[in-house]
C-alpha cells in the first residue's frame, strides 16, 4: 500500500480524536510499543518503547536513553465538527440537535454524506465503561435551502448553527440516536448514560489533480501532520543520546484547556516519569527540543491578496514555518535555526508563513505546550487550502517532506554547553 493510501486510510478510520488515538494506539503496538498506565511510574524509565493516552483522546508515545534530552514533536487529534447533543423530532422528520466544536466553514457541510461517531460511557455491574462507536453508514444529512426559496443565498448568507445546520437522520417513525448507537455496539440503550458524538464528513479522501498531486480530505488539519510525525518517529533510528517523544493533544481547536489538552500537565508529568526524578528532569530539558505540528494556510490561487506579500507558502513547496511577532507561533530565531540545520541534513526545503500585517493570527499548540514545559521549540505546517472546511485540500509531497524532515529530527540529539547547541545526527 502505498503512503498516499495509508494516509487516507488513517483519516478515514479517524472521524473523530478518539478513533484518531485508538488507531496510533493499533499502529504503536504492531510496532513493538506497549501502552502503560500514566500511575505505573517504574515503567515510564525502563528504557523500553511505550505510550501512555489521557482522556481516550491524546496520547504520548516515547523511546529512547535519559541520557540526553527529549526530542519531542506535537500535534492534534481533533478537527472542527457539530457535537451531538440529542435526537430532536420535528413533526415528519427526525434530526439532530448539534452544536459547533471549534471554528468551521458553516456552508461545507450542506448536501454531504454524514455519520456520527465517538465514545459512550455505559452502566456496567459495578460502575461504568466507556466504549468507543462509529455508525460507519450514511447517516444523515443538513440540506440546503433551495434557491427558490432563498433568492438571496449567493449574495452572502448568515448560517446560523442553531436553525440551518442541525443534521436530518431520518423522516416520521425513525428511531432516534441512541437507539442507533445502541444497536451499533449491542448494547441496551437504556445502559448509554452519557455520550461524547460528533457528526463527520463520510466523504472519503482521495488523490485529485492533473498529476494527481493534490490529497483532497476531510481532517487534513491536523491528521495529515498527525501522521506525518508518527511516521517519522516509527521509521527513524533511535537518536544518538535522548528520549525521542511522540505527542498529540486533543482540543486544541477550543484552547488546548483541559486536562488531555497541550495547555495540561500531561506532556510535563510523562517527561518528568521518563527522567525518573525532578533533578534529572530538567537536567534534561537543557538538550530538549519541540516541534508543534500543524497545518499553514497556503496562498490561495483565487485569492493571492490575502496572504502576506513575502511569507505567503504554496502548495508543494514543502514544509512551512511559522513566524507571529505576538508569539501565536513559537518559533524564535533559536529555534529557526536549529529546525533549518536539521531541514538542510536531509535535504528538505522550508517555506516561510507570516499572516499580513494588518490580519489576526491563528494559534496552535506550540506556545501553549510551552508554558507547561520551556524548551526550544518551533511551530512549523504543512500549506493547505479551506482551512476548517469539511473537506480541505494539501499536496501530498508537502506530507512527505515532513514525514523526511521528522524523521531526521529524531535521529537528532542536541548537546548545549555555553550557549552553543551542537546538533549530533546519528
Amino acid at each position: 500500500m502505498s503512503c498516499k493510501d495509508k494516509l487516507i486510510d488513517f483519516i478515514n478510520s479517524s472521524p473523530d480524536a478518539y478513533h484518531a488515538v485508538e488507531n496510533t494506539k493499533i499502529r504503536l503496538i504492531s510496532e513493538g510499543y506497549t501502552e502503560i498506565s500514566e500511575y505505573d511510574l517504574t515503567a515510564f524509565c525502563d528504557g523500553k518503547p511505550h505510550f501512555v493516552i489521557r482522556g481516550g483522546s491524546s496520547l504520548i508515545a516515547f523511546r529512547g536513553s535519559s541520557d540526553g534530552g527529549f526530542m519531542i514533536t506535537a500535534s492534534h487529534s481533533d478537527s472542527p465538527a457539530f457535537k451531538v447533543k440529542e435526537t430532536q423530532a420535528l413533526g415528519s422528520y427526525v434530526k439532530l440537535n448539534t452544536e459547533k466544536y471549534g471554528g468551521m466553514i458553516l456552508y461545507t457541510w450542506l448536501d454531504r454524506p454524514l455519520s456520527v461517531s465517538g465514545r459512550v460511557t455505559l452502566r456496567t455491574s459495578e460502575g461504568v465503561a466507556t466504549r468507543l462507536v462509529n455508525i460507519d453508514r450514511d447517516y444523515g444529512v443538513i440540506p440546503s435551502v433551495a434557491i427558490h426559496l432563498n433568492r438571496g443565498v449567493n449574495d452572502g448568507y448568515k448560517f446560523n448553527p442553531a436553525v440551518d445546520m442541525l443534521p436530518l437522520v431520518g423522516i416520521s417513525g425513525g428511531s432516534s440516536i441512541l437507539a442507533d448507537i445502541a444497536k451499533t455496539l449491542g448494547v441496551r440503550a437504556e445502559d448509554i448514560l452519557s455520550h461524547d458524538l460528533y457528526v463527520y464528513n463520510r466523504e472519503r479522501g482521495r488523490i485529485v489533480g492533473s498529476k494527481g498531486e493534490l490529497i483532497l480530505s476531510p481532517r487534513i488539519d491536523d491528521l495529515a501532520c498527525a501522521y506525518a510525525a508518527l511516521e517519522g518517529f516509527l521509521t527513524s533510528a533511535d537518536s544518538p543520546s535522548g528520549v525521542s517523544v511522540y505527542a498529540v493533544f486533543d482540543n486544541e481547536e477550543v484552547g488546548s484547556s483541559t486536562k488531555q489538552g497541550a495547555n495540561s500537565t500531561f506532556l510535563y508529568d510523562t517527561l518528568k516519569k521518563i527522567a525518573g526524578d525532578e533533578g534529572k528532569y530538567y537536567t534534561m530539558l537543557k538538550d530538549s527540543y519541540l516541534v508543534s505540528c500543524d497545518v499553514a494556510h497556503g496562498k490561495h490561487p483565487n485569492h493571492p491578496e490575502l496572504s502576506d506579500s513575502v511569507g505567503s507558502p504554496v502548495l508543494g513547496g514543502g514544509v512551512a514555518v511559522k513566524y507571529n511577532a505576538n508569539q501565536s507561533y513559537t518559533t524564535d530565531s533559536f529555534s529557526d535555526g536549529i529546525l533549518r540545520v536539521i531541514a538542510e541534513r536531509c535535504g528538505e526545503k522550508l517555506q516561510s508563513f507570516y499572516s499580513r500585517a494588518d490580519m489576526l493570527c491563528g494559534s496552535t499548540l506550540g506556545s501553549i505546550s510551552d508554558t507547561r514545559v520551556s524548551i526550544p521549540s518551533v511551530d512549523i505546517g504543512i500549506p493547505q487550502l479551506a482551512m476548517h472546511s469539511s473537506t480541505e485540500t494539501a499536496a501530498i509531497s508537502d506530507i512527505d517532506s515532513m514525514a523526511k524532515l521528522l524523521f531526521e529530527l529524531y535521529s537528532s540529539s542536541l548537546s548545549t554547553s555555553e550557549g552553543e547547541v551542537k546538533i549530533i545526527k546519528g
